[in-house]
């Protein structure tokens, strides 16, 4: 971690998507209004959480036996072990790990949780992606930009509004990488909800601006790139079949896709 990184304050006025996501997934670190707007969504929301971090287990794990050894997380959330680091370092222990993520309280847990091994790295920073030349400012200080790099934008980009140009956004960070590099995705889509399932406006009377996307709108993230098989799917399952019991509304989009 950085040594004397500034310590912001954690608002417990108001929910926060990781505290959610953390939250939804069986977690301590959150408050009572998390813990509020939570409960107004459907059983289907807690699933989605679920199915989303199983997909980030299955694709760093893939990109990590791909070759690749460094990563630039953002949008990390509370640490959920097992994390990111873990799963790529039991890989290669030599792997090389960014995380970022906009709020305090998951600073100040990846200060005691997120530990590398001793022969790779892991480091946090406290940035917003809509400032992703801060991000990858950082980032070059302790990843080599001219070898490939995997960037994960997990469940993260629904929460960015069309106004603040998330496909310009992740234009800026693809830009960055080299040759062989990977987008790792997952976005939120309301395509398979009824009118009873979407709990969209009880986020937003939150405070919180969720933007779920269709196929067509999340697929824009990947323009240029060559996307992985399966492609962008509702399940991402690349070396092992998906469970043929795998059932409920799906929620996410997700896919990873190479740096040409």
């Amino acid at each position: 971690m950085t040594p004397g990184t500034p310590k912001s304050q954690v608002d417990t006025s108001k929910p926060h998507p990781a505290r959610i996501y953390d939250y939804l997934l069986g977690g301590k670190d959150n408050y009572a209004v998390d813990q509020a707007l939570a409960g107004q969504l459907t059983p289907e929301a807690r699933e989605g959480a679920r199915q989303n971090r199983a997909f980030m287990h299955r694709a760093v794990g893939w990109v990590a036996r791909s070759g690749v050894d460094q990563f630039l997380d953002i949008g990390t959330g509370i640490p959920t072990e097992p994390n990111l680091h873990q799963i790529v370092q039991e890989v290669n222990p030599r792997a090389r790990i960014v995380y970022t993520d906009n709020d305090p309280i998951v600073l100040r847990h990846a200060e005691a949780l997120l530990i590398s091994t001793p022969e790779g790295l892991t480091d946090y920073i406290e940035a917003d992606v809509r400032r992703p030349d801060e991000i990858l400012d950082h980032a070059r200080t302790l990843l080599d930009f001219r070898r490939p790099v995997a960037l994960s934008l997990i469940a993260l980009m629904h929460f960015v509004p069309d106004e603040d140009d998330p496909y310009g956004i992740t234009r800026t960070l693809v830009e960055a990488l080299a040759p062989g590099s990977c987008l790792v995705l997952s976005h939120l889509t309301g395509d398979f909800l009824t009118p009873e399932q979407n709990r969209i406006s009880e986020y937003r009377s939150s405070g919180i601006n969720l933007r779920p996307r269709t196929r067509a709108e999340v697929e824009r993230f990947f323009e240029g790139l060559d996307l992985v098989e399966p492609g962008l799917v509702t399940h991402w399952y690349k070396d092992t079949p998906a469970p043929r019991d795998a059932t409920g509304t799906d929620l996410l989009y997700s896919g990873i896709a190479r740096v040409r």
